[in-house]
C-alpha cells in the first residue's frame, strides 16, 4: 500500500507516533510518504520505502500569516497524484484534517478518490479543538474523514462528549518499539549522577502548565526528605524558568538536573528508578510508556487515558490530580529496595502489551477496511 502521512515534525507525542508508525509501515513493505514542513526529528532514510516531501509555504506581503493549510493541501494533492497514493493518514486534527478534506475534494474533481484517516492525539480535541474559533472546522473535518482513530478510549469518549461526531472512532493505542526503548547498560551514567547510590527519578515533558511539573518537583522534594534521591527533568518549554525558580526556593536545585530536549531519552530512562507524570490531562501518556519499556515504574495522576496504561499497584500507582502527598507515599513504597525490582519487572511486562508488533497490524487492518469501504462508497 502507498500511504501519505501528515504530522507535526516535532518532539511532541503526535509527531513521534506518526514518524515511528511510518517507519514501521515501511519496514513491513508499504511505501510511506511523509508530508510536512520540515523533516521529523526521528525520521531516517535507511529504508527504501520512506520518502519525504517538504511543504513549501510562500510568503507574500499580502499575507499577515503564511497560508500553511492551503500549501499543505496542495502538496497532499501533488504527492497523491504523482505517487499514486492509496491513502492519506493525518495525525492531529488541526489543521491536518481540514487540509486533507480540501485535498480530497481537489483530487475527487480530478477523478481520483484518496481516502483520509484522521488520528486524534489529545490536545487537538481536549484543548485547541474546543476553542470556538476551531470547533466547527474540527467537527466537520472529523465527520468527513473516511476513518477516525483515537489513541485511547478516554480520548474517544472526550471527542464524542464535546463534538457532534457522527462517525465511528476506532481506538488504536500508542505503541513502543523495543528495538529502541529497552533498558541499556549505562551504569557509568548512573554513577556520575548518583555517586552515593541515590535513587534516580525522572520526568519528561514539553514543560507546559498542563504537565504540572511543579507537582513533580514537590513530590521529589518530599521524597528527598525521606531517602537520598536525584531528579532529572527532560524537555523544555514555557514553564522551565518558573520550575528552575521553584527548585532554588526549595533548596533542591543542586539535586535537580535540567537536561533540555533529548532525542536519546531511552539512555536517561535506562538508569532511572521511577518516572513521574502528575499531568492534569494525558490522552495516552507516550512518555510513560517509554519509561515502562525501559523497566521504570510509574507515579502518575489518574487523568485522561493514564488509567488505561498504568496498572494500579502493578506497573506503578495512580493518584488524583494534585494529590502530592499520595504520590509521595506511593513513590516511597516503590523505591523501597524490597519492592523496586518487582515493580521494574512489572513495568516491562505492562509495556509488552503495547509492543509495536501488536499495534502495527491493527493499523494495517484498519487501512484495508477504510480503502475497501471508501471504494465501495464511491462506486
Amino acid at each position: 500500500m502507498k500511504i501519505g502521512i501528515v504530522c507535526y515534525p516535532t518532539f511532541g507525542g503526535s509527531g513521534v507516533v506518526a514518524t515511528e508508525l511510518g517507519k514501521a509501515l515501511a519496514k513491513a513493505g508499504h511505501q510511506v510518504h511523509f508530508i510536512t514542513y520540515q523533516q521529523p526529528p526521528r525520521l531516517d532514510f535507511f529504508n527504501e520505502n520512506v520518502y519525504y516531501h517538504e511543504v513549501n509555504i510562500p510568503t507574500y506581503p499580502l499575507f499577515q500569516f503564511p497560508p500553511y493549510e492551503s500549501a499543505l493541501a496542495s502538496e497532499m494533492v501533488n504527492v497523491a497524484m504523482n505517487e499514486n497514493l492509496d491513502l492519506l493518514h493525518v495525525h492531529y486534527a488541526i489543521p491536518h484534517a481540514s487540509a486533507a478534506y480540501m485535498a480530497k475534494m481537489i483530487l475527487r474533481a480530478q477523478g481520483r478518490y484518496v481516502p483520509v484517516v484522521t488520528t486524534l492525539h489529545g490536545t487537538d480535541i481536549t484543548l485547541v479543538g474546543k476553542d470556538a474559533s476551531y470547533e466547527p472546522v474540527v467537527t466537520f473535518s472529523i465527520n468527513e474523514s473516511d476513518g477516525v482513530t483515537a489513541v485511547s478510549e478516554n480520548l474517544r469518549q472526550d471527542t464524542y462528549a464535546h463534538f457532534n461526531i457522527k462517525r465511528e472512532i476506532e481506538v488504536i493505542p500508542n505503541f513502543i518499539d523495543f528495538q529502541r526503548f529497552s533498558r541499556q547498560k549505562k551504569d557509568h551514567f548512573k554513577k556520575a549522577i548518583c555517586p552515593n547510590g541515590e535513587k534516580l527519578i525522572v520526568h519528561t515533558s514539553n514543560f507546559r502548565r498542563v504537565k504540572r511539573i511543579d507537582d513533580a518537583v514537590e513530590v521529589f522534594y518530599k521524597i528527598q526528605k525521606q531517602i537520598p534521591a536525584k531528579l532529572l527533568l527532560v524537555g523544555d518549554g514555557p514553564e522551565r524558568a518558573r520550575i528552575e525558580k521553584l527548585c532554588r526556593e526549595l533548596g533542591i536545585y543542586e539535586d535537580v538536573r535540567f537536561l533540555g530536549k533529548l532525542d536519546a531519552v531511552e539512555e536517561v530512562l535506562s538508569v532511572a528508578d521511577l518516572f513521574l507524570m502528575p499531568s492534569e490531562n494525558e490522552s495516552f501518556g507516550l512518555a510513560a510508556l517509554e519509561a515502562l519499556a525501559c523497566e521504570v515504574p510509574l507515579i502518575t495522576s489518574n487523568a485522561g487515558g493514564l488509567p488505561e496504561l498504568n496498572v494500579q499497584g502493578v506497573s506503578g500507582f495512580l493518584s488524583n490530580v494534585g494529590d502530592v502527598d499520595d504520590m509521595v507515599k506511593n513513590a516511597l513504597y516503590i523505591l523501597d529496595d524490597a519492592n523496586l525490582q518487582t515493580f521494574k519487572h512489572n513495568a516491562l511486562e505492562r509495556a509488552k502489551d503495547f509492543e509495536l508488533s501488536k499495534i502495527l497490524p491493527m493499523y494495517e487492518a484498519y487501512y484495508e477496511r477504510v480503502v475497501q469501504e471508501s471504494g465501495a462508497a464511491v462506486s
